[in-house]
């Protein structure tokens, strides 16, 4: 159990909350369609009733989670309809974020971008050597990082923001392709280089291309064709 026997509505307790189930969802701990009954969680997790179902709203608001019609909730589906409107979603929002990053970033962004990356590859290094909960856990988090550096300085915190959302609720597919060793971590360094050269460069039609096929490649529905 994550938290003792006192009760806590804070923000903090519920930010902790669904940390904590959001990983477990992006990990199957929690699998698509399972039944989230309050007192099971807290069993689980920790917190109060109250700061339990905060919680379950906060993560229905982020698509993990879905309300039903009983006023219950459960973990959200995850078929290849699913699978296929969070690639168009993480598509049309992170490629607008980058262009006009682009567009705005300073050297400051470019140096977050360097150091984003140089700690994935460092993430990527270790789960490839290694691979456990721990350094999944660490390489999940390097990439969220990553990804979000690159919108950084769009301009947009709602951009920002919508991005996050949907890529958040690509990250068990991601963990997915992770556990069945269904990376291609070569192919995947390559891309990831040919990316932050293309970013600092301000190329941006190479940039966007590589972009979509790691988002792609991402989500395992392959690469597109370039003309």
């Amino acid at each position: 159990m994550l938290f003792g026997g006192r009760s806590s509505d804070d923000e903090t307790v519920v930010a902790m909350l669904a940390s904590a189930i959001r990983r477990d969802i992006s990990f199957g701990v929690l699998p698509p369609d399972e039944k989230l009954k309050i007192e099971a969680l807290r069993r689980a997790y920790g917190g109060s009733n109250h700061s339990m179902r905060e919680t379950l709203r906060m993560l229905a608001a982020e698509g993990l989670v879905e309300a039903t019609s009983q006023r219950g909730f459960r973990v959200m589906s995850a078929t290849q309809e699913d699978l296929e409107d969070i690639l168009l979603m993480r598509l049309q929002t992170e490629k607008l974020g980058l262009k006009r990053a682009m567009a705005r970033g300073d050297v400051a962004w470019e140096s977050r971008v360097v150091a984003a990356f140089h700690a994935l590859c460092r993430a990527e290094a270790a789960v490839v050597a290694g691979p456990d909960d721990v350094t999944a856990l660490e390489w999940d988090e390097a990439c969220r990082v990553a990804s979000e550096t690159l919108l950084s300085a769009c301009g947009s915190i709602r951009l920002i923001q919508m991005a996050g959302k949907f890529y958040n609720q690509s990250r068990r597919f991601r963990l997915a392709l992770l556990r069945e060793g269904r990376i291609d971590f070569c192919a995947r360094a390559d891309r990831l280089g040919k990316l932050q050269k293309a970013v600092l460069g301000r190329d941006e039609k190479e940039a966007l291309a590589l972009l979509d096929d790691d988002i792609r490649a991402d989500l395992g529905v392959g690469d597109r064709q370039h003309d």
